[in-house]
């Protein structure tokens, strides 16, 4: 890879006057027909096979052996064109699914809506998809969309050229050829990536109305990326709201989890809030911080902030965590309400309002029960926290979720909530010698309470003495 003091727009600079004269004359990516591909060959483009996967390059180079066609496709190429690392590495290919898998004895066909193959090399799995068409040329093909044109099944075959319009923006549809190491750009993905844009391809109302889970995806790659939207793409975003109310809970939550958990997080919120999409993931936050509470303004930024920071540190990182910290205004004022209302002990209306608040989150994004039984337990750890003189405070420090819980109490201190005597005595507390040692010995005792009883030599246990009383 090419050394990071070198901008890797310029790279691609020589090409781009070649791109756009060939490429419908500049206009946007808008057409049903496909220009005239423009091949950059290898001497001109920046990607090096020492870059790509092996298991990647053994999956193209079997498929090509096998006489298929075969390219890597999609944000691997975008990744690599601008120097960043990719997460994973996707195949294209005129190979139908089952063709895939007589190729390949690791390979496992996923998914109704898109037949995929994933061919598996331990922890890393190469996916694999055959060529797209539209869906009006489906014939005797598998494809089925709703009344309102959303797509719920596309296992629609077609050629590379066809498969090139079923991508959703320029910058994901480029194609490494391995026959020859060039790229292959029918869309001006190339001019794009060079001008920082993200551009839909085909009309951008229709692509929202197939998924619109794309708008999202939007704002998520000109965060990732410090791209802007191109002005056709972004016009539709206001009128999303219908189709993403469509889209699964769980698939939102995946969607949260690359907006907000991949290092980018503060500029994915600076996108959403842009074109008015965070109310279709956080209705109550985006109530909030439109209203510019200062509470959830702060602390959202600084549990945004802190993510972004552990994840350029390599440390683990938890939804948990997040919807604890994005909540817990909602928590906070609505366990205050219940407890005066049915007079309540703070524990116990943190578990009530949890209910609530939780049962209204979910109707938008999932929150498996992994992550929300521990967002639960970091909520109730406030209080107890907020509890910090004598002996029995020290218990928390055994409480496995009293290091979230701390951390959340930290970022409430530094949003501004008057807990930082408390927040800096935790802090000491953790640092001392003798409490270190206190809890070694805590665990210890607490080890010999849960061993289970020895068993005396010679097998059988003995009887009570006869002359004991019995009770």
């Amino acid at each position: 890879m090419l050394g990071h003091s070198t901008d890797p727009r310029r790279l691609i600079a020589p090409v781009l006057n070649r791109i756009i004269q060939r490429f419908f004359g500049g206009s946007d990516a808008d057409s049903k027909n496909v220009a005239e591909p423009v091949l950059i060959p290898r001497p001109d483009h920046p990607i090096s096979r020492k870059d790509v996967s092996k298991n990647a390059l053994k999956v193209l180079y079997r498929l090509r052996d096998n006489g298929y066609d075969a390219y890597l496709v999609g944000g691997c190429i975008r990744d690599l064109v601008l120097e960043h690392s990719p997460k994973d590495f996707d195949v294209a290919t005129n190979a139908s699914p089952d063709q895939i898998k007589k190729a390949f004895r690791n390979c496992r066909l996923i998914g109704r809506r898109f037949r995929l193959a994933h061919i598996v090399f331990g922890r890393e799995i190469i996916e694999v998809a055959t060529f797209r068409s539209g869906h009006s040329d489906a014939g005797k093909n598998d494809a089925h969309t709703d009344a309102q044109g959303r797509i719920l099944r596309d296992n629609v075959y077609g050629t590379l050229e066809e498969d090139v319009l079923r991508r959703d923006f320029t910058i994901n549809a480029l194609y490494y050829n391995i026959e020859d190491f060039s790229i292959v750009d029918f869309v001006g993905g190339m001019r794009d990536l060079n001008d920082g844009v993200i551009r839909l391809l085909g009309d951008p109302e229709t692509r929202y109305r197939e998924d619109a889970v794309r708008a999202l995806r939007a704002a998520r790659f000109a965060a990732k990326l410090d791209f802007t939207l191109h002005p056709a793409t972004a016009e539709p975003l206001p009128r999303v709201g219908e189709w993403l109310a469509q889209i699964p809970a769980a698939r939102l939550f995946e969607e949260v989890l690359k907006l907000f958990q991949s290092g980018h997080a503060i500029r994915s919120l600076e996108e959403l809030q842009r074109y008015d999409l965070l109310r279709f993931l956080f209705a109550s936050l985006d109530k909030r911080l439109k209203d510019e509470h200062l509470l959830s303004t702060t602390l959202t930024t600084l549990a945004l902030k802190n993510t972004d920071l552990r994840v350029a540190q390599e440390k683990p990182i938890t939804p948990a965590f997040l919807y604890a910290a994005l909540l817990w205004p909602d928590i906070q004022i609505r366990a205050a309400e219940i407890g005066a209302q049915e007079n309540l002990p703070p524990v116990p209306a943190i578990h009530a309002a949890a209910d609530e608040v939780l049962a209204e989150q979910v109707r938008q994004t999932a929150l498996p029960k992994r992550f929300s039984m521990p967002a639960r337990e970091i909520w109730a750890m406030q209080p107890r926290l907020e509890q910090y003189t004598g002996k029995r405070a020290l218990k928390n420090l055994e409480h496995p979720r009293f290091r979230a819980g701390y951390d959340l109490l930290v970022l409430r201190a530094n949003a501004g909530e008057p807990l930082k005597e408390m927040a800096d005595w935790w802090t000491e507390i953790q640092e001392s010698p003798e409490v270190a040692e206190q809890m070694a010995m805590a665990r210890q005792k607490n080890a010999a309470r849960t061993r289970p009883p020895r068993r005396r030599r010679g097998g059988r246990r003995r009887g009570p003495r006869q002359d004991t009383p019995q009770d």
